[in-house]
């Protein structure tokens, strides 16, 4: 192959739209402009409404299982979740067990948040306007991507 059939092969590689990674950077920005206005009704930004949905899943958990439950470094999460206090949402403690351990909890507000939130997942699913089969492929493919980029 002469290096110039090279070049051009590197040229078309970096061609913007034969990258992944833009497609999944626009895609992620277009479903967060699409979560604002669900979440702006709740007073939450993403980032505080996952964190949410783990608690009402789980009522109580360590900063440290939380974080590795969303994908959030304590540098991220330990603000994230003293503003989540701020608004009366949750409660931060220590573990009865171990004082070094953090757990949060939901508050009876951060309890009462989960009935309102119910309906944000139906509404992404009717912005999406996707057929759920192809939904589902398409979380199971970025679940299996991000976790070989883990490794």
């Amino acid at each position: 192959m002469s290096k110039l059939s090279e070049q051009s092969d590197q040229v078309v590689n970096l061609s913007l739209d034969k990258q992944l990674c833009f497609s999944l950077y626009s895609a992620s920005n277009a479903m967060s402009r699409a979560y604002r206005p669900l979440l702006d009704k709740l007073d939450l930004t993403y980032l505080q409404y996952i964190v949410m949905m783990v608690l009402w899943e789980h009522d109580s958990v360590s900063v440290k299982s939380l974080g590795e439950r969303v994908h959030l470094d304590s540098g991220t999460l330990t603000p994230l979740l003293k503003r989540l206090e701020a608004k009366g949402l949750v409660i931060r403690a220590r573990s009865e067990h171990d004082e070094r351990v953090r757990v949060i909890s939901l508050s009876e507000q951060g309890v009462s948040l989960q009935q309102q939130a119910e309906s944000v997942p139906q509404a992404m699913l009717c912005q999406a306007d996707m057929p759920l089969e192809e939904l589902q492929a398409l979380k199971q493919g970025c679940d299996r991507l991000f976790a070989k980029l883990m490794k």
